[in-house]
C-alpha cells in the first residue's frame, strides 16, 4: 500500500498541470494542447487512487472505516473533485455539451487545488491525529461535528496540503515541458517550476522540521500501549537506516530534476523528480507504520489509535493479498508499456483540431 500510495502522489502531476491550464494556455489552441497532454494520463491517477482505497479496505479494514466513516466531509468532497476531473476530460470538447467548456475547465482547477490540497492535509493526519474514539467492539466514534473539516485548523496539516499542491504544479509543470512540442508553452512551463518548487521546498520543509521535533505515537511491542515518544519519526528514520537512504535519495533526485530543468534547460527533469517523489513518500509512510509506530493515531483518545497490527485484516484476507501484491510488477510492467504508446509522440498543434487522428480531449 505504500508503494501505490507513492505512486498516487508522483502520478498527482495530472491535477499540477490543470491548475496551470490558465498560466501556460493564452489561446484555445495551447489550452488544448495542454489539457490532451495531461489528459492522457488522468486515468492511470484515476485508477491508482481507486486501487490505494480498495486496497485500504482489504488490508485495514478499521482504518478504511474509521477514516471515511469519520472524517466523511473531507473525503466526500475529496472523492467529489475526481468526480469532477473524471466529467471534466470526457465532456470538455463534446458538442452541445449543458455547462459549456469554460465549466469544465473550472472543474478541473478545482480537482487540481483542491483535490491534492486535501490529500497532503489527510496524510498530515497521520502524524498529528485524528479526532476519533474506539471502543471494545471497534466501534469508533468521530468527535467532532465537522467530521474531518477540523483537520484544517492544525497548521502542521495545512503546510503538507500545500507542500502536495506546490509539488503536484512542480511535477505538473516538469512534465508539460518534457511532453509538448511547442516552445511557448515550455518557456512558460520552464518559469513556473521555478515559481511553484520554491514554495514547494519551503512548506515541505517546514513539514519535516515539525514531524522530526514533534513527539510521535510511539507502541510497546509486548503490552500494545500507545504512549507519546519524543522525537519518534526522528528516530524512526534514524533506526531504519532503508527509510532514511530512501528518504535522502529522494529527496536529492527532486532537486535535481528541478534543478536540470532551470539550470541545463533539460526537459528530462520530470523523471528524476518523480522517481525522487515515489522514493520520499515511500520513505515517509514507512516511518508512519513500521518500528513500532501508529499509522493512525487518535487525539482524542491515544489508546483508540490505530497500528498495523490492531487495524489489518484476517489471516486469510491478509494472505489473499498478499497474493494479489505479487501482481505489483506486472501492473507496473502495464503502465510503463502503456505509457510509452501513449507518449510515442509529443503534443503538436496540428494534432489539435477535430480532423486529427489522435482522440483530443
Amino acid at each position: 500500500m505504500s508503494v501505490v500510495g507513492s505512486f498516487l502522489v508522483f502520478l498527482l502531476f495530472v491535477q499540477g498541470g490543470q491548475t496551470l491550464l490558465g498560466v501556460l494556455g493564452k489561446n484555445e489552441m495551447e489550452k488544448t494542447m495542454i489539457v490532451n497532454s495531461i489528459g492522457r494520463k488522468w486515468e492511470f491517477t484515476f485508477t491508482t487512487l481507486v486501487l490505494f482505497a480498495a486496497g485500504m479496505f482489504a488490508s485495514f479494514p478499521l482504518f478504511y472505516a474509521t477514516s471515511f466513516g469519520g472524517a466523511y466531509y473531507a473525503w466526500k468532497i475529496f472523492l467529489i473533485c475526481f468526480v469532477l476531473q473524471a466529467v471534466s476530460f470526457e465532456y470538455r470538447r463534446k458538442k452541445g455539451n449543458l455547462l459549456g467548456q469554460k465549466t469544465y475547465e473550472g472543474f478541473l482547477y478545482v480537482n487540481g487545488f483542491l483535490g491534492t490540497f486535501l490529500l497532503g492535509a489527510a496524510v498530515a493526519t497521520f502524524f498529528t491525529g485524528s479526532s476519533f474514539i474506539r471502543n471494545d467492539y471497534n466501534l469508533s466514534t468521530w468527535q467532532t461535528e465537522l467530521y474531518g473539516i477540523e483537520i484544517l485548523f492544525n497548521f502542521t496539516n495545512i503546510s503538507l496540503g500545500l507542500a502536495i499542491l506546490f509539488l503536484a504544479r512542480t511535477l505538473g509543470a516538469l512534465y508539460l515541458l518534457n511532453n509538448i512540442n511547442y516552445d511557448i508553452i515550455r518557456e512558460r512551463a520552464r518559469k513556473q517550476i521555478i515559481f511553484n518548487a520554491l514554495p514547494f521546498l519551503v512548506f515541505f520543509l517546514y513539514f519535516m522540521i515539525r514531524v522530526f521535533l514533534m513527539d510521535g505515537y510511539a507502541v510497546n511491542p509486548d503490552t500494545k500501549v500507545v504512549f507519546m515518544e519524543p522525537y519518534k519519526y526522528l528516530n524512526n528514520y534514524l533506526q531504519m537506516p532503508v527509510a532514511l537512504v530512501l528518504f535522502l535519495l529522494g529527496v536529492v533526485l527532486v532537486l535535481y530534476g528541478i534543478g536540470i530543468a532551470i539550470f541545463k534547460r533539460s526537459d528530462k527533469g520530470i523523471w528524476f523528480s518523480g522517481s525522487g517523489t515515489i522514493l520520499t513518500v515511500l520513505s515517509i509512510f514507512f516511518i508512519l507504520g513500521f518500528n513500532n509506530t501508529s499509522f493512525y493515531p487518535s487525539s482524542s483518545d491515544i489508546q483508540s489509535s490505530l497500528t498495523i497490527e490492531n487495524a489489518s485484516s484476517s489471516l486469510y484476507t491478509l494472505k489473499a493479498m498478499t497474493y494479489i501484491s505479487l501482481f505489483v510488477p506486472v501492473i507496473l510492467g502495464y503502465i510503463f508499456f502503456t505509457w510509452r504508446a501513449i507518449d510515442k509522440g509529443k503534443i503538436n498543434p496540428e494534432d489539435m483540431n477535430d480532423n486529427s487522428d489522435q482522440h483530443v480531449y
